[in-house]
């Protein structure tokens, strides 16, 4: 059985599962104890800070006590650095693009410069001095740096834009606001960025940037312009896309995230097989592109779950288990 280390495991129990399911041994890594997703793996592991000196020591460390062939990171805190260190984590395979690439997708300023310069559609964007006098309104302030829609802000004229570039906390961009309807293509690509499948889904409802009510769709357009746009960026391992159908019939990007995304039980569910073709990079192995084949007309709605605790006599926290 091949052992896959999960970074920053957080709350992505369902990855975890996923992973188990297709046959790991899953080991799962968080700086916070009460990390849900650390109670679902086989193995649970302590680790420093991302920005601590010693966290890539930590994890090259775990990845020999428990014979790690596969690194997965699930958010976007340790991508640059954990891309930065493949030979201190070898022999497991870092399931993600080079660090230059996972640099300029973080920066959303610098992703949309990247975008336009390679053909991609992506919407107007500036730094927050270089707005034109014909910037179409409503503009958002977004952060350059960031994740969950957080510190997103809806500028109505240029009085509000001023303000919320004065009030907003963190490094930020201005970008106007798309028309149409919003899509996320879950991607999959092998370690030469060749796509092995694209799997576009609507945003029925999302909550804290995460979609909470999805359904899969099988749109020929949108899983061609999936595999264009994680060719282009360069993707090595999963990748969420998301972008917007406007009225002029583009499908401009605003975000790539160099990860699982957030909805990931949905790809899953319609038949991604996206951990089978990640251990699959791990055993050495160059698995056919499949694209399109996947379920159309999966619907996923969500709930929250929960893991109860106790310290046993030794002082760890162990699963409560509740007979109903």
């Amino acid at each position: 059985m091949t052992a896959v280390l999960f970074t920053c495991a957080g709350q992505r129990v369902d990855i975890v599962r996923a992973f188990k399911d297709a046959g790991a041994t899953t080991v799962a890594a968080d700086l916070d104890p009460l990390a849900p997703a650390l109670y679902h793996a086989d193995r649970a592991v302590d680790v420093p800070r991302v920005d601590d000196p010693g966290y890539v020591a930590a994890l090259a460390d775990i990845v020999r006590e428990h014979d790690v062939r596969l690194l997965v990171p699930l958010t976007d805190l340790d991508h640059a650095i954990l891309a930065r260190a493949r030979d201190d984590l070898a022999p497991a395979l870092v399931l993600l693009p080079d660090a230059e690439t996972c640099e300029r997708m973080s920066d959303k300023l610098e992703a949309h410069r990247f975008f336009v310069e390679s053909g991609i559609a992506s919407p107007r964007s500036w730094g927050p001095d270089e707005v034109p006098d014909d910037a179409r309104y409503p503009l958002l302030v977004k952060a350059r740096e960031g994740f969950g829609s957080r510190h997103i802000f809806r500028a109505d004229d240029p009085e509000q834009l001023a303000f919320f570039l004065g009030y907003t906390e963190v490094e930020s961009f201005v970008q106007e606001r798309c028309l149409g309807e919003e899509f996320s293509i879950d991607v999959f690509c092998d370690l030469e960025s060749r796509c092995l499948n694209a799997i576009p889904r609507t945003m029925i409802q999302s909550k804290g940037g995460e979609s909470i009510k999805g359904r899969s769709i099988r749109d020929l357009e949108l899983i061609e312009h999936g595999r264009l746009v994680a060719e282009t960026v360069g993707i090595k391992g999963p990748a969420n896309i998301q972008c917007f159908r406007e009225p002029d019939g583009t499908l401009p990007v605003t975000d790539v995230n160099t990860r699982f995304g957030g909805a990931f039980p949905l790809p899953l569910a319609a038949g991604s097989a996206y951990p089978e073709l990640a251990l699959a990079l791990a055993r050495g192995e160059r698995p056919e592109t499949r694209l399109g084949d996947f379920e159309e007309g999966i619907l996923m709605t969500r709930y929250f779950s929960e893991v109860c605790l106790r310290r046993d006599g030794d002082g760890a926290l162990v699963p409560v288990v509740v007979r109903s």
